[in-house]
């Protein structure tokens, strides 16, 4: 079986967490500033504060954000539910606005029709590990005076504009996740970067039972917090990765390369898109039947060829939870389109010209081509 997704460890990798298992700290020693200060470097941007997940870090960038109960985001259908499962959390009413149909991202045209005076933020999702129009959303939320919080759990090591995703040049908040299968991974992981030295220092409280020291040095609980903490043999291992994660975009951006290669000219599909102004850090590579028929048929063809498949995502508003909180119907035609179609084929940095010619051979055999 060739799996559609699978993490990556080195010997360094192993050394690094082996290391911090013989230190003086398992949990809140000196790794974790370490590994925040190295990602802030690597994208350019003020403050981190690293959690114990990427759900966790979502909670905390909208806790600092101050949105509460009555409030409404703007975001899409296409993503996880921890995007907005995290705004249930704090009270907040999810707005879905419909994709694009080349990049299955929140489509920035879309956005303005569902501002209303509730709305409070715009979470876009850097969906496969391409950046939204950040600009353009950035120029929206301006005018109606909203926060902009990037979920960019896919996008790490990615670009818009030449600047690192989570960089915050185009918005208050961004989101990473270090899950197994992500850029780079810290088994379980997450971190929130921003500009903003209000909404980081909200963060840090919050990420460990709402404590600080205060002037003589003693701990005191300001505020309700969590314990969101990462571990030291996390930060070592996302330390380690970090050093990798060049290298690790460079590799899923080849096999990127390879599969538009191989799949050109296949008939009955239709390849992702890269735009100009992006470097995607291709999490995912979703392929789209031109027929909705095709797609459970051409699914379960590809796994009886030995292939890892995967579907992302279902629209969120489609999940039994949701529609019983009331989203129900046919809210997002692009969004409908996309569920009917799209295929997600292994995408990691092991993936070999093996392999995507196999995957290449077995869609040809179902399109008789």
């Amino acid at each position: 079986m060739i799996p559609y997704a699978r993490q990556h460890i080195s010997q360094d990798d192993i050394a690094a967490v082996a290391s911090a298992l013989r230190s003086d700290w398992l949990t809140q020693g000196p790794q974790v500033a370490v590994f925040e200060k190295a990602l802030a470097l690597y994208c350019g941007v003020k403050y981190v504060v690293a959690v114990s997940n990427g759900t966790a870090a979502l909670h905390i960038a909208y806790l600092a954000a101050g949105i509460v109960s009555g409030d409404e985001a703007i975001t899409t259908p296409n993503t996880f539910v921890a995007t907005t499962n995290m705004l249930l959390a704090v009270g907040v009413k999810p707005v879905f606005s419909d994709i694009r149909l080349d990049t299955y991202n929140l489509n920035q045209e879309e956005i303005e029709k569902h501002i209303t005076k509730k709305t409070k933020v715009i979470v876009p999702v850097h969906f496969a590990g391409q950046s939204c129009d950040m600009s353009a959303i950035r120029s929206i939320a301006k005018k109606h005076k909203l926060l902009v919080i990037e979920d960019a759990c896919h996008a790490l090591g990615g670009q818009y504009r030449q600047k690192k995703i989570g960089s915050c040049a185009y918005s208050d908040m961004a989101v990473f996740s270090f899950h197994a299968i992500k850029s780079i991974t810290t088994a379980e992981g997450g971190a929130v970067l921003t500009n903003n030295k209000k909404f980081y220092e909200k963060m840090l409280r919050v990420r460990s039972h709402g404590i600080h020291k205060d002037k003589s040095g003693f701990n005191v609980m300001s505020e309700f917090g969590y314990n969101y903490r990462l571990t030291e043999l996390q930060a070592a291992l996302g330390l380690s990765q970090l050093k990798q994660l060049n290298r690790f975009i460079a590799a899923r951006r080849k096999v990127a390369r390879a599969y538009q290669v191989a799949l050109e000219g296949i008939p009955g599909i239709i390849a992702p898109t890269e735009l100009d102004q992006n470097t995607s850090a291709w999490h995912l590579y979703v392929i789209r039947t031109k027929k909705a028929s095709d797609r459970l048929p051409l699914y379960r063809h590809l796994q009886q060829s030995g292939i890892g498949i995967n579907f992302h995502y279902p629209a969120v508003y489609s999940h039994p939870y949701y529609k019983k909180l009331g989203f129900k119907g046919r809210q997002c035609p692009h969004m409908e389109l996309y569920g009917k179609t799209a295929i997600t084929l292994p995408m990691h940095v092991s993936v070999s010209e093996r392999d995507i010619k196999t995957i290449a051979q077995a869609i040809k055999l179902y399109f008789n081509v």
